[in-house]
């Protein structure tokens, strides 16, 4: 398919997805937002290697800058490899670590430049930016990786599984552990199951309304 061709294509498949889908139903939204929650506790039920893939095949869809894809993701399920995380993480943390079905270590690679050949064929030369500057590259992969974090925390929740994110642990020490000769470097863990309500400890705390924190120009 020409390139012409499959542009016609993709501004097809938005106008077909316009018409048939607006926005998301009420029960979405509490689903994704407004009645889900940071778990502490989990359920003995087990999470499948088909859910992770489901719900990183959405996330990997959210927008970055110059669709680049810096996240990269370590599940730990086996007891072995959770007891190779929990030394670094902070003591109220470890308990629901280990009792968490599966625990993701959302990192970011700081050389994703290497593939924009491959992401981003159409201004393969931004490579260059960030192959001659490795503060940018760092600073950069970091912030486009934090937002992909968040996209897979919303995937995992869309397709009905728990999350219970943290940063209380060691970054430089879960790295050594576990990416030791890499460019790969942890931003946070994420608990991913069912959660047990028996570990919600209160109503949701405060949040913010729109008129305390924006505004409009």
């Amino acid at each position: 398919m020409s390139n012409v061709a499959a542009l016609e294509v993709a501004r097809a498949q938005i106008e077909e997805y316009r018409k048939r889908i607006q926005s998301l139903d009420s029960d979405s939204r509490d689903l994704m937002f407004r009645q889900a929650r940071n778990h502490n506790c989990w359920q003995e039920r087990d999470v499948s290697d088909d859910q992770l893939h489901e719900a990183y095949d959405l996330a990997r869809m959210g927008p970055t800058s110059a669709n680049t894809q810096p996240m990269r993701i370590t599940f730990l399920r086996s007891k072995e490899s959770k007891e190779r995380l929990n030394p670094h993480v902070n003591g109220p943390n470890q308990e629901k670590t280990m009792l968490a079905p599966v625990t993701a270590i959302v990192a970011y690679d700081n050389t994703f430049f290497t593939d924009f050949p491959k992401f981003n064929p159409i201004r393969p030369e931004m490579a260059d930016l960030y192959s001659g500057n490795a503060e940018l590259a760092e600073r950069f992969s970091r912030i486009q990786a934090i937002l992909q974090g968040g996209y897979f925390i919303m995937a995992l929740r869309a397709i009905g599984l728990d999350v219970g994110a943290m940063g209380g642990f060691n970054n430089a020490a879960v790295d050594e552990e576990f990416f030791v000769g890499t460019p790969v470097k942890s931003i946070f863990l994420c608990n991913i199951g069912y959660g047990d309500v028996s570990g919600v400890k209160g109503p949701r705390l405060y949040r913010y309304g729109f008129d305390e924190v924006c505004e409009v120009l």
